[in-house]
């Protein structure tokens, strides 16, 4: 269903549990800046009405998720630690063409998005089936099965914004190309990505 070329280990599940904290912090500033990412497209693109009705209530859900994961660290007596670069991000930013119409542009985020909601989705797939801690396990079920949501409303904005076959086309090349990325990057535990 998500297409990614490149599926990560299982193994990357018992890698989290070497510090729940580091992996919980990171997921926190992933909510974190996916809500932000969303409010800044609003910013971006006002006028289009449905992209700011799908976009306004999923703001709402990663700031919920954000929360959620904070209650986590709590509930386990643990702390909220630094943020960290995404070097993922910052890698597939840099994919990113900047030219063309507003709807490119437009389109080209969206593609950023929905791949991030993708690995994300497949992330939050083995830490729900494979993660030593029981509780962690059903914790992340319900995180998995939102980035799914998402992935596919970002993928369906794309299509209203661009062109289908255009569309395509350029969502193939950022899987191949992140691909290339999840081989360059080392498998850590404190990371979601």
């Amino acid at each position: 269903m998500l297409g990614l070329k490149l599926s990560t280990d299982p193994r990357w599940a018992d890698l989290t549990a070497i510090s729940i904290e580091a992996i919980l912090t990171d997921h926190a500033y992933c909510e974190q800046k996916a809500a932000l990412s969303m409010i800044s497209l609003i910013q971006q693109y006002p006028e289009e009405n449905r992209l700011v009705e799908e976009l306004a209530p999923v703001v709402t859900e990663e700031w919920g998720h954000f929360r959620s994961v904070l209650a986590m660290l709590k509930k386990r007596n643990l702390q909220l630690g630094a943020q960290r670069r995404d070097e993922y991000v910052h890698l597939l930013k840099k994919f990113e063409k900047h030219g063309g119409s507003k709807n490119q542009r437009l389109v080209e985020k969206l593609l950023i998005c929905a791949l991030i909601e993708a690995r994300s989705c497949e992330r939050f797939r083995i830490l729900s089936l494979h993660h030593p801690d029981e509780e962690l396990k059903t914790f992340y079920h319900k995180f998995m099965v939102s980035e799914a949501g998402h992935y596919r409303m970002f993928i369906d904005l794309a299509n209203e914004y661009g062109e289908r076959e255009q569309v395509k086309s350029r969502w193939n090349q950022y899987l191949e190309y992140e691909a290339g990325i999840m081989t360059e990057l080392a498998l850590r535990g404190d990371r979601v990505h």
